[in-house]
């Protein structure tokens, strides 16, 4: 699965505006990013008297729109769904997945925390807090940042958690399924798949390969 980073902190603490910061340095880095944010409150993203708030209204379960550079869609769901299950339903092409809350979650966590906002971290010892970020003079075992140093947390993301899915980037699907895969595997995968292909006529090293094998049935 790929890294689950959640930006947390109260609100009104700068989550997003330095999300805004941190997601062009990853991307500049040759990462693609997916990001989710958390609203315990529910949402409403569909706009009333739209064609796809219609569907909805009609009693569509599934309503997506689609476009030539994106594709939208609201799903009704039960429960609300885990990051593990976000992560294996949507988040197929991207390096890491960073949220924007989440602050109950195991995963690891960068606090966003200034003083004039609340007077104590919301992460605790044991709430896996990987870095804090802040200009306020607060005692923390995590490595802190600055409000302004996105550059410097960038850098921590990447090599914490990333420098080994910068060499090999594989994905597999089964079924529109995708196949967890360790370093070591992806390792092994990528280049078993490169060396036979480099050995064929007319080839030439490229940045992406696409193949689709077709199992059918006996």
């Amino acid at each position: 699965m790929i890294p689950i980073i959640c930006v947390v902190g109260a609100s009104n603490s700068g989550k997003t505006t330095f999300l805004e910061k941190l997601i062009p340095e990853l991307s500049r880095r040759g990462y693609r990013v997916g990001t989710v944010k958390h609203d315990v409150h529910g949402f409403e993203m569909d706009k009333e008297g739209k064609d796809t708030w219609k569907h909805r209204q009609a009693g569509a379960q599934t309503v997506a729109i689609s476009s030539p550079s994106m594709i939208a869609s609201i799903r009704c769901v039960s429960g609300e769904m885990s990051l593990e299950e976000l992560v294996g339903r949507y988040f197929w092409q991207e390096d890491i997945l960073i949220t924007e809350g989440y602050k109950r979650s195991h995963f690891p966590k960068i606090e966003i925390f200034r003083s004039v906002v609340e007077p104590e971290p919301v992460c605790g010892p044991h709430d896996n807090l990987a870095a804090i970020v802040t200009d306020d003079d607060v005692q923390s075992d995590a490595p802190r940042f600055g409000l302004d140093q996105a550059d410097k947390v960038a850098e921590f993301i990447e090599d914490r958690y990333l420098k080994e899915r910068k060499k090999h980037r594989a994905l597999v699907q089964v079924d529109g399924k995708r196949l967890p895969m360790n370093n070591f595997v992806r390792g092994i995968f990528t280049s078993g798949i490169v060396g036979m292909l480099s050995s064929l006529r007319g080839w030439e090293r490229p940045k992406k390969i696409d193949i689709q094998i077709i199992v059918e049935e006996d």
